[in-house]
This record gives C-alpha cells, structure tokens and sequence, in this order.
C-alpha cells in the first residue's frame, strides 16, 4: 500500500509530549517549518499543564495549518481522543485532550500513543518508507512499540496495541530489561556515562550492552512471531549505543526458527531525531480527514 504523497504537503501540527518535555513542530511540505521545545513542571494541575500545550502550539500555528497530532505517553481513547493516565503527568487522569484543542484552534485534532507515532514517523518520513509491516521499536527510559499493518497504523481501541513491554521475561518483563532504567536499577549507571564508557572500551561497559543486545534481540524476536513484519525499526535514546550492542542482538536474532523470515526481515535504525513529533503530525494523515 502507497499512501497518498499529497498529503505530505499539507501544513499539519505535531506535538509530542512525554511528561516534561513538550516538543511541537509545524511540518510544511514534509519538513519542519517551525520548531519548539519546552520543558513543563510536570507536577502542575491538569489546567495548568492544558495552558502551556496550548500556548506552546500557538508558537506554531498559522492560518496555513489543517490539523493537529498528539502524541502521549498513555493508554488514549482514539476515537474520542481521550488521555488516561499519562505516563509522569501525576494531574492527569481523564483529559479530553481531542475536544480541548479542537475548541481552542477550531481545526481537526487525533491523539494516540507516542510509540505509535514513532512508528508513523518512520513510516511517512523516515527510514521505513518502503515497507507495508513495520513494527517501531523506541526504546528510552520505557520501552514501546508501534505497529503499522498494509501501511496503516493499528492501535487497538484504546491505543494499546503493541504492547510487548509488558510481556514476562526472565524474571521481569522485556521493558525491565530493554530499557535505559535496566541501566541504573541493575548497574547502578545512567546510559549516558555507560555509553561514555564504552565509547572509551571500558570492559565492563561493553559486556553491559552486549547482554542489552541479547534482551533486545528476544524481545524482537516475540516482535517477529506475533506480526511477522517486514521491518523493525529502533528508535530512541538507545539508538546512539547501537554499535556497541548489534552484534550480540544480532547474533540473538539469527537464531529466529523460520530462515524465510530471517532472510527477508530489515532491522532499521532510526536517523531522525524528532520522527515522533513527524509521527504525531501524521496523524492527520492516517484519519482521512485532513
């Protein structure tokens, strides 16, 4: 499936917003007209919070613009657009986020998950362009993953689709281990001294992220028997460390049961630093409507 490139040239709004950091961008002819970033108190009241995300997006807008994408990091009513529970949004439990800026800016506004707009990133503007079955796997201090079937996005009906973070694993889950916080709950290290580290070939370092890449090499693998894709992509603060953990994710993916599959499958690396806030743009896309 080819999506319509003419959408691509249509101004639409991406916001993507994890709990402190607030990232908006109008994208224009599929680039980025306008960029801003904010940090937010995430600890202020569901009001307050409202006020900085609609005065942030006003930074943004124009006459020009047709609609709006939100990404959040929460269980979201698609259809309605509601946010429940936001991931670091203590305030937050029942925000009709869809109706409260669709009454603020009078143009259409979808909401989902930011997993799953990391993967419509990557499928309208990033590294996955060419392929109908992704599956978008972002990895920072969680862990997500965005499906794209026949070129479209699946969320389930609240979102939720995509959910392999929560399936059991050693004596965890996969996000346990397939995350930065592993880092510092297991090792005591943040990522980013630990990737400073192995940038320097500390030993220990490095062994740390070749047994990343064996978690993260199963956790594809669960990826791979349950959609059978055509590409996985990997994304988030981890991409930066991809060199020192894909030999042993790899190694680990080598050892998927169906050789058809291995021979076939992509396994992506993400090069666009803000492709979510693309993904929740796209949004607009995806729904038709704009």
């Amino acid at each position: 499936m080819i999506f319509n490139q003419e959408k691509l040239y249509k101004n639409v709004i991406g916001v993507t917003f994890g709990g402190k950091d607030l990232h908006v961008a109008r994208i224009e002819n599929g680039a980025i007209a306008k960029y801003t970033h904010k940090e937010i108190n995430n600890r202020e009241s569901e009001e307050a919070i409202l006020n900085e995300i609609i005065l942030t997006i006003k930074t943004v807008y124009n006459d020009t613009v047709f609609g709006i994408g939100v990404g959040m990091p929460s269980l979201v009513d698609v259809k309605e657009g509601i946010v429940y529970k936001p991931t670091n949004i203590p305030s937050w439990n029942k925000v009709h986020l869809k109706d409260i800026l669709e009454e603020n800016f009078k143009i259409p506004t979808f909401v989902n998950n930011d997993a799953n707009c990391f993967a419509l990133g990557e499928k309208y503007f990033g590294v996955a362009k060419d392929y109908d079955n992704i599956a978008g796997l972002t990895i920072g201090t969680g862990m997500g993953v965005g499906i794209i079937i026949d070129g479209k996005l699946y969320s389930g009906r609240n979102a939720g689709a995509g959910e392999f973070c929560s399936i059991p694993y050693r004596d965890h889950d996969y996000e346990y281990y397939c995350s930065t916080k592993y880092f510092e709950e297991k090792y005591g290290i943040i990522n980013s001294v630990l990737f400073s580290r192995a940038q320097k070939k500390d030993k220990i370092a490095l062994a740390i992220y070749e047994m990343f890449g064996v978690d993260l090499g199963n956790a594809i693998k669960t990826i791979m028997y349950a959609l059978d894709p055509d590409a996985v992509v990997i994304g988030g603060r981890i991409v930066d460390a991809y060199d020192f953990y894909k030999e042993s994710m790899f190694k680990t993916i080598r050892t998927f049961i169906y050789p058809n599959t291995l021979k076939r499958i992509k396994i992506l690396k993400s090069e666009e630093k803000n492709i979510s806030t693309f993904g929740a743009a796209a949004l607009c896309f995806e729904n038709g409507n704009v």
